[in-house]
């Protein structure tokens, strides 16, 4: 605890966001049109939390981590790792917001996944290596397409093309049999009008965690046409990956007696020396202690094997941009992606009657429960098109915008092996599969006028309509029918999200700016699924206030940012998972989010350079209600704690970045650092369901040379956790209650968490022709 009270101590005594540098790309210069859809986008006089980071920042950290380890830096963001070295299932959250309530769009196109509302990174490899540039906005930002954004938007451009041919080759290798490669070539500028470029990489892990094996593979390629006022690219992208559960975390339990890298996932049984076979439940104390003591007495672990996720997405995207005079410009495009997957695990003790299979006998005894092998798999398309039309003139710069889009998806699951099984498993057998649509369309209208004295006023207006419906069998068991959940749901949702700022260049140097913004959110899947299906859960809306001031001159910035959203409904997670690892959310009727950002960039003519950026905040449901539910028996009666004013989960109070860095010659170096304070797991301010704070530091050296007929060679070296912190970002946590001998209530915590790996080492290098 000292450590962490010093290290906040040093960091704030300093305060102050990362001077993000606006590099021009040298296409610029001629008089070509690429491809953009940028009307989502905030600009400088937008009066928007915002950030920009462009395609030279992201590559000083592409090394093999997802691409939210590669915005760690944003201000109020911070990430979360399955398998502790960042690789594989990541998580982004801003404001203390999760990833399901960022709005995410490549090209202006939705990529979060239409009905988890998530953006499944790991479906998308290196695809950082393919981004021009991106901004990332905080709060409810401006009107976008896809998924409202509930906490923050990230509007990712793809790379543009290159005048003259090139080729690169990026590499790294380090700690946990980590490696990523990567190979970029592109044709040039061909008869001053086409343009082709592709991209191949692969990225594999061990993880830290045990057996947290990452396997990845993607690529990208781009075709386009360009002349004085017309473009047109074809796009296409696309990831493969194969990775191990380790979505279960481990308690202190688990990590006291079998290690932080201790993974529970495919866990089948313990061995003894005589062969005999043992499974005890070592998801409870009592079961930590038996397997403890089986261990010693020789026993080892058996897990399965093959207890991975499995996905392939391919994405195409058509874009056109067309100039019509210098005032109106017009920007569409249409998309389409496929998406395959499955994923097999191994259950103990399962009920028989629940995968649609009748008891069997094995040695005159009659057999109701069994280990089995499952498969769920689902298998989808999303498709639609965007336009915006745009007109500027002296004063007035407006959009008109909007897309329309739907989304078609099957869910179902196979049993592939029951332990003695008598009868013949049906390979082609489903004992659930549902079907779920969905339709998503938006307009909207936004446009920035200059009144005068500097000062400019915004406004944009956005309707937005949905449509979801899911029919069929489900994978979950339902008590009260004894019988797997019947969905029969089809909800419509009717959005209006009005935004208005004003905006004031004092002078030079000096900016403000102030807005109010609403937003509204349809639930995702999982918010329906998860609890009881006569009780659908509720849209959301969020009253957004922010007010900003910035300051830059050649050598510093700085700013500052108040914020305060007030939510109706908010889902807010609960601490709980799933059966599939997925984290539980609820509405909570009232809550609220405040705080202020505070940022500064210090950039000096010696090479030396300082980003700091730091959110104070204050996240609270209010008047919330706990409600414990039975351990044998949860249909019995409901126990309900009043808590008053809690904590929401895992929103820290306290979030520190800062980053020195210097460059000489060809030399740099960088020290990047973050504190997070706390962060509760649960709504009920638990102080035994807590993420403890940490610090985190990151140290990364490069050096850049040349050598005959080679534009450039990068050799250099990342340290991560350089303090070797012990840490963990991310968990799960619940409660409920059991009844004692005299009839009383008795409550229970349990509580996982994501451990993270201590100092690790990743080498690099990368050539360019």
């Amino acid at each position: 605890m000292r450590k962490h009270a010093m290290a906040a101590c040093l960091l704030m005594a300093t305060l102050s966001v990362c001077a993000q540098t606006h590099e021009k790309d040298s296409l610029r210069v001629i008089n070509l049109q690429e491809v953009e859809v940028i009307s989502t986008r905030a600009t400088g006089t937008t009066p928007v939390a915002f950030t920009n980071v462009s395609k030279e920042q992201l590559k000083k950290q592409n090394f093999g981590q997802d691409l939210p380890y590669l915005l760690s830096m944003i201000p109020s963001a911070i990430t979360t790792s399955d398998a502790g070295a960042g690789i594989g299932y990541t998580t982004l959250r801003i404001r203390g917001t999760d990833g399901t309530r960022i709005n995410v769009t490549a090209n202006g196109i939705p990529i979060n996944d239409a009905e988890s509302h998530t953006v499944f990174w790991v479906n998308l490899p290196d695809f950082a290596s393919s981004v021009k540039d991106l901004q990332v906005q905080r709060g409810a930002g401006t009107s976008t397409n896809g998924a409202g954004a509930f906490g923050g938007s990230i509007n990712m451009q793809t790379g543009d093309f290159s005048l003259k041919p090139y080729a690169e080759i990026n590499a790294s290798y380090g700690s946990f049999n980590t490696h990523k490669e990567t190979v970029k070539v592109g044709t040039g500028l061909i008869n001053e009008h086409w343009s082709f470029d592709v991209r191949l990489s692969n990225i594999s892990s061990d993880g830290y965690i045990d057996r947290a094996s990452v396997g990845l593979n993607s690529y990208y390629a781009q075709g386009g046409y360009y002349n004085d006022n017309t473009s047109v690219k074809l796009i296409t992208f696309g990831g493969k990956e194969r990775t191990y559960h380790a979505w279960n975390y481990a308690s202190k339990d688990q990590m006291a007696v079998f290690g932080r890298r201790f993974n529970s996932c495919g866990y089948m049984y313990i061995g003894d020396k005589s062969g005999g076979i043992h499974q005890p439940e070592i998801d409870y104390d009592y079961g930590v202690k038996e397997a403890d003591q089986l261990i010693k007495n020789g026993g080892t672990f058996h897990f399965y094997d093959d207890q991975t996720d499995n996905y392939v997405q391919k994405n195409y995207h058509l874009l056109v941009n067309h100039t019509f005079t210098p005032q109106w410009r017009l920007n569409a495009g249409l998309h389409y992606t496929t998406g395959d997957g499955y994923y097999q695990e191994y259950k103990i003790g399962r009920k028989l009657v629940e995968y649609g299979m009748k008891p069997y006998e094995v040695s005159g005894e009659n057999v109701t429960k069994s280990d089995l092998v499952r498969k769920k798999a689902m298998d989808n398309w999303f498709g639609g098109g965007i336009f915006s039309v745009s007109y500027t003139n002296d004063r007035l710069n407006a959009s008109l915008g909007g897309g329309l889009n739907r989304y078609d998806g099957d869910h179902f699951g196979k049993v592939l092996w029951v332990k003695n099984y008598l009868g013949q498993l049906n390979p082609d057998n489903d004992y659930y599969r549902n079907n779920a649509t969905k339709n998503d369309g938006n307009i909207y209208l936004k446009a920035n006028y200059e009144l005068g004295g500097g000062v400019s006023a915004y406004a944009d207006l956005q309707y937005r309509h949905i449509t979801y419906k899911m029919h069929g069998r489900n994978d979950k068991w339902n008590d009260d029918t004894n019988a797997l959940q019947t969905l029969h749901i089809e909800d419509k949702f009717d959005f209006f999200n009005p935004k208005a700022g004003l905006f004031w260049q004092i002078n030079t140097n000096n900016r403000l700016y102030g807005s109010f913004s609403v937003a509204h959110k349809e639930p995702t899947r999982n918010n329906y699924t998860d609890g009881k299906l006569t009780e659908h859960p509720k849209a959301e809306r969020l009253f957004d206030y922010e007010l900003g001031y910035t300051f830059a001159n050649s050598w510093l910035n700085l700013g500052a940012n108040l914020y305060y959203m007030d939510y109706k409904n908010q889902l807010v997670l609960t601490g709980e998972k799933n059966e599939i690892g997925e984290a539980v959310a609820a509405n909570v009727p009232d809550s609220y989010r405040m705080g202020i950002e505070l940022m500064a960039g210090l950039k000096l003519n010696c090479g030396f350079q300082w980003d700091i950026n730091a959110t104070f905040s204050r996240n609270r449901v209010e008047n919330f209600s706990e409600t414990l539910y039975e351990w044998e028996d949860p249909t019995t009666e409901a126990w309900k704690i009043d808590r008053g004013n809690t904590p929401i989960s895992f929103s820290p109070d306290f979030i520190l970045n800062n980053r020195f860095s210097y460059t000489y010659r060809g030399f740099e170096a960088s020290l990047q650092s973050q504190y997070v304070s706390k962060q509760y797991m649960t709504n009920a301010k638990r102080d035994d369901q807590i993420l403890d704070a940490y610090f985190v530091s990151n140290l990364n050296l490069a050096y850049t040379f040349k050598l005959p007929r080679m534009k450039s060679v990068i050799v250099g070296c990342t340290i991560y956790n350089l303090f070797n912190e012990t840490y963990e970002n991310n968990g799960f946590a619940g409660s409920g209650y059991s009844l004692n001998d005299a009839g009383e209530k008795e409550r229970y915590s349990y509580a996982t968490y994501a451990a993270q790996a201590g100092t690790n080492v990743l080498g690099h290098i990368s050539l360019s022709f």
